[in-house]
């Protein structure tokens, strides 16, 4: 199924046109400014029939998830949201707010994409960057720090990130969903970025073999 992007433009032509709903098919993804557009200007939200498909398709999809304590609350906002669009999730930790060490934590998740345990990692610290440093350090993981929805789509489509890495006291609660939304519904386009991560991948052998 084709997962359709609701930019704020998108309601402002609604808007424009005097419709009073919007038709939100199901795996489609709204902004943030969309989302206040929309809550702002009273618009209805009427949704799609398609969710059976939706849901079939992100139970295939096994997500860990984890956070140091910076990073607790959001997870567990994120942990709740991607779950209620069905995707299959394992919460590694940390569940208090009692300090811990970021490297733990996202070698825990980063290792179980490696050995093929889970597709996909989240991880949440404070700013998403140490994290990543240490998720990077796994042999066939490539984390991608993400700020925005562009970065999240393009660390997807070119880069074929396999970990999201997000700070959750960089960015707000909506932001975040909406990162994650577009993370897991892009794909890898292939073709000349293959040839780069391919380089990439020479990049990292040579230095594993140094070990």
């Amino acid at each position: 199924m084709a997962i359709r992007l609701i930019t704020e433009d998108d309601v402002k032509k609604i808007l424009k046109k005097g419709d009073r709903e919007i038709l939100v098919e199901a795996g489609s993804v709204l902004t943030p400014l969309a989302k206040d557009r929309i809550l702002h200007s009273g618009l209805k939200i009427v949704a799609g029939d398609s969710s059976s498909i939706s849901s079939v398709s992100n139970l295939q999809t096994k997500i860990a998830i984890g956070s140091d304590h910076t990073g607790v609350k959001m997870k567990k906002i994120l942990y709740d949201y991607l779950k209620k669009k069905n995707f299959d999730l394992s919460d590694v930790g940390t569940f208090t707010e009692d300090a811990v060490d970021y490297p733990d934590i996202a070698f825990n998740v980063a290792n179980r994409v490696a050995v093929g345990e889970v597709k996909f990692g989240i991880i949440l610290d404070a700013t998403g960057i140490p994290s990543a440093i240490t998720a990077n350090k796994v042999p066939g993981i490539r984390a991608a720090t993400c700020y925005n929805e562009f970065s999240a789509k393009s660390s997807r489509e070119h880069n074929d990130a396999n970990v999201l890495v997000v700070g959750a006291r960089a960015l707000g609660e909506e932001t975040i969903k909406s990162i994650a939304d577009i993370w897991l519904s892009s794909k890898f386009l292939g073709d000349r970025h293959q040839k780069r991560l391919d380089k990439i991948k020479v990049i990292e052998e040579k230095f594993s073999k140094k070990q």
